[in-house]
């Protein structure tokens, strides 16, 4: 039986994509089968083929299991807007019903290591008073926070771990993704976050020159989420 992860950040532009990436390579470089879920992805491009999310072929890249896009990215919008902005103006219901499917179909593939990306931060609303948090708790799936580390991030980040239990959840793991390394006082930063947070740190990846999976995987340890390595 595989193991399967939500990826959520603390923030838009947390570098949950990278991170999610990483994590994945990092899980075929051990020999396990992989496969992710972008269920939601808004700022698509127009192509021949229809709209592409740079997320999610970034993940799709790094699944074992022979998935088409749309099963990795089933809902895509093109404006570069919240996803329930988006969907409105599309006049399409973003529903967690309409999420479940999808990403139950990638869950059941049977991947040793299976990923479902969140957009944005935790609370990212959908239709009505749903929000994006309701699809891993309807799902019971663990998270991995990404905390985006610059100035103000260990606010976000202990808000965001708060939210993740009280909705009845674990938070497996976090990493620290160095957004701006001139952060003041970096060292005691991190210090503070893996005092603070109730999870293991999966690795801190610094900003790095060409971030791909391969270069950010150098920086991440599974070996805290339980999976078979």
């Amino acid at each position: 039986m595989g193991m399967a992860f939500f990826v959520t950040g603390t923030d838009t532009d947390a570098g949950k994509t990278t991170i999610a990436a990483g994590l994945l390579h990092a899980a075929r470089q051990a020999g396990l089968s992989t496969a992710a879920a972008k269920p939601v992805a808004s700022g698509c491009e127009a192509t021949a083929a229809g709209l592409r999310n740079g997320d999610a072929l970034a993940l799709l890249g790094e699944c074992t299991l022979a998935l088409s896009y749309a099963e990795v990215n089933p809902l895509a919008f093109a404006p570069p807007i919240a996803p329930h902005l988006a969907a409105r103006e599309a006049g399409i219901e973003l529903s967690v019903d309409a999420l479940l499917g999808p990403v139950r179909h990638i869950l059941d593939q049977g991947a040793a290591f299976t990923l479902v990306e969140g957009a944005g931060g935790w609370r990212v609303p959908l239709t009505g008073s749903a929000s994006l948090s309701d699809l891993p708790v309807a799902l019971g799936l663990p998270v991995i926070l990404v905390v985006g580390v610059r100035l103000g991030c260990i606010s976000h980040a202990l808000l965001t771990a708060e939210a993740i239990l009280r909705d009845g959840l674990v938070l497996a793991g976090w990493v620290a993704n160095i957004l701006d390394p001139q952060t003041a006082r970096l060292e005691e930063n991190l210090a503070t976050l893996a005092e603070r947070l109730p999870a293991p740190c999966l690795g801190r990846v610094p900003r790095l020159p060409q971030a791909s999976p391969a270069a950010v995987a150098a920086h991440l340890h599974l070996a805290p989420l339980g999976l078979p390595l």
